[in-house]
């Protein structure tokens, strides 16, 4: 089995990702109604759940917190640390009308299949998806194969890379 491809994000590119992202929004905002809230799925939908509230002007923001990746590298069983405030939920029929859930990768769609369990008409929106995922996001702005390890920055520091070549001296 092949290594899984590398694909680093810087914190612009991310950032201009999820201005992408919050555009796509915008254009269905209308269509739903508006929207009233934000589910930002922990940890991963902190930072793009942050952008686009702030590009959307929306203030209700909660949190819904599952664990899903150990160790960063293998995404097992799922883990509900943290629940949606029964506030949020009530105020949204019950369903999520109106409510964006929002997370930086769909990968198999199990974390989403999960907070759509939560709130059934909520729209979720990621910044990236991978195939197995695709189906579980109402919108995202790239896509990235299955075998593709996506490298956030805020998982990152600054270092130096060896060329591609493996040569030292480039």
């Amino acid at each position: 089995m092949s290594s899984p491809k590398k694909f680093p994000v810087s914190w612009d590119q991310f950032h201009r990702d999820c201005k992408a992202l919050a555009w796509r929004l915008t254009g269905l905002a209308d269509a739903n109604g508006g929207w009233n809230a934000i589910v930002a799925i922990t940890r991963g939908g902190l930072v793009p759940a942050a952008i686009i509230a702030r590009e959307l002007g929306i203030r209700n923001i909660e949190t819904v917190c599952i664990a899903s990746y150990h160790e960063y590298k293998d995404q097992g069983e799922l883990e509900v640390l943290k629940g949606i405030s029964p506030d949020l939920i009530s105020g949204s029929g019950g369903q999520g009308e109106g409510v964006l859930i929002i997370d930086d990768l769909t990968d198999t769609g199990a974390t989403a299949r999960k907070v759509r369990e939560m709130l059934p008409k909520a729209h979720i929106a990621t910044v990236y998806a991978k195939p197995k995922g695709c189906e579980m996001a109402d919108t995202f702005v790239t896509e990235v194969s299955q075998d593709t390890w996506i490298y956030f920055p805020w998982d990152m520091e600054m270092s130096y890379v060896e060329p591609i070549s493996g040569l030292k001296d480039g």
